[in-house]
């Protein structure tokens, strides 16, 4: 198979990537879930929070780095690209099972999760790209956004975007059962559900497309001014559409897979700017470095923070998580010490990030 020369990158798609890292380690490492601000949390059903947008952030930046991993080799599916697709696809569910099971436990396994949905998502969006023309992506994205719309409205009953009697849970439960889906709503309820990861292939799609469009541009002042105008024109389409859909990140509606992509558009856009017009590398450097074994990184902070609650200390808190979380709120009101903690977390894991840039260890599946 002939070996394709790889497109040059915006360092701006890098670092936006480890700054997502860094996001997700902010909002899922908190000191105390109770004392926890507004901003860094979910929204509680429709809505949606600045917490809402880093898992859809993620899953974009996967679709741009799928651009420059399948440009290495070939844009063209074949058994040999289709054999790497399905296993990079299998290995991040099967890390997504052991996640699961040793933060969760073993007998009631959930299934799905985060990592399950950048599999799935991943190797459906890289199939359609392999596998069809870039205006029949398009096509393709639009279809699944339209298609899930309708199948919540059909599939539904008299309120078919309700915790408990949408068609998301209703398959979930089928298929999986629902002492295999997360409960963390009082219900049976997984956010990272089957049918609801259809939508999602459209965040990598976006991701890739987003990414041959900058590849492709000569102009870098002209892409900063195109990327804002799509960022603007996402939000407020996605705004209408929540008319007649909400917007929801626990069923990843339609009208959200369009609102997050807006803001994408914009964050992205900045970071062309200082970075690749202003040349604000230093800045870069940073998110770059963080961005650089992502997947590892998402993975060993949870088993990371979770290894405190093993680790004795004499008192009443009785663990380290909860003696220095009680250490902080010493210092800090509760929310700022629950701040502060992950905070404290994001440089540690900045500092691994580093450690493996510098040794040039780069973890890839």
């Amino acid at each position: 198979m002939p070996e394709m020369t790889t497109p040059a990158r915006f360092l701006a798609l890098d670092a936006l990537r480890g700054l997502t890292i860094a996001m997700m380690i902010l909002v899922n490492t908190p000191g105390s879930w109770e004392f926890v601000y507004p901003p860094f949390m979910h929204a509680d059903w429709h809505g949606c929070s600045p917490t809402d947008l880093v898992f859809p952030f993620f899953l974009f930046v996967v679709g741009s780095a799928m651009y420059f991993s399948l440009q290495k080799v070939s844009m063209q599916l074949s058994p040999a690209i289709a054999l790497m697709v399905v296993r990079r696809s299998a290995i991040i569910f099967v890390l997504g099972l052991i996640f699961n099971g040793v933060l969760g436990g073993w007998e009631h396994l959930r299934i799905m999760g985060v990592l399950q949905r950048i599999a799935l998502a991943y190797a459906i969006a890289a199939f359609i790209v392999l596998s069809l023309k870039r205006h029949h992506v398009y096509i393709i994205g639009a279809f699944l956004l339209v298609g899930y719309w309708l199948l919540l409205v059909i599939g539904g009953s008299d309120n078919p975007f309700n915790l408990t009697q949408n068609i998301v849970v209703k398959l979930d439960v089928a298929l999986l059962g629902a002492e295999h889906m997360y409960n963390g709503k009082g219900v049976p309820f997984d956010p990272e559900g089957l049918l609801s990861t259809l939508p999602a292939v459209v965040n990598v799609l976006i991701g890739f497309e987003l990414t041959r469009f900058l590849v492709a541009q000569q102009d870098r002042v002209k892409s900063l001014f195109i990327l804002l105008i799509l960022g603007l024109a996402g939000i407020t389409l996605g705004l209408l559409w929540s008319i007649g859909l909400p917007i929801n990140k626990s069923l990843w509606t339609s009208s959200f897979v369009i609102y997050s992509a807006g803001y994408f558009c914009i964050a992205l856009a900045l970071f062309v700017w200082l970075v690749d017009i202003k040349q604000f590398k230093r800045l870069a450097q940073p998110f770059i470095i963080y961005g650089s074994n992502s997947i590892f990184i998402y993975m060993l902070a949870p088993f990371w923070v979770h290894a405190y609650l093993f680790i004795p200390v004499q008192g009443e808190s009785g663990n380290f998580y909860s003696a220095l979380f009680t250490w902080l709120a010493q210092v800090f009101p509760p929310a700022m010490a629950s701040l502060v903690f992950a905070l404290l977390h994001v440089l540690l894991f900045w500092f691994i990030s580093l450690l493996l840039y510098r040794n040039k260890i780069f973890i890839k599946v």
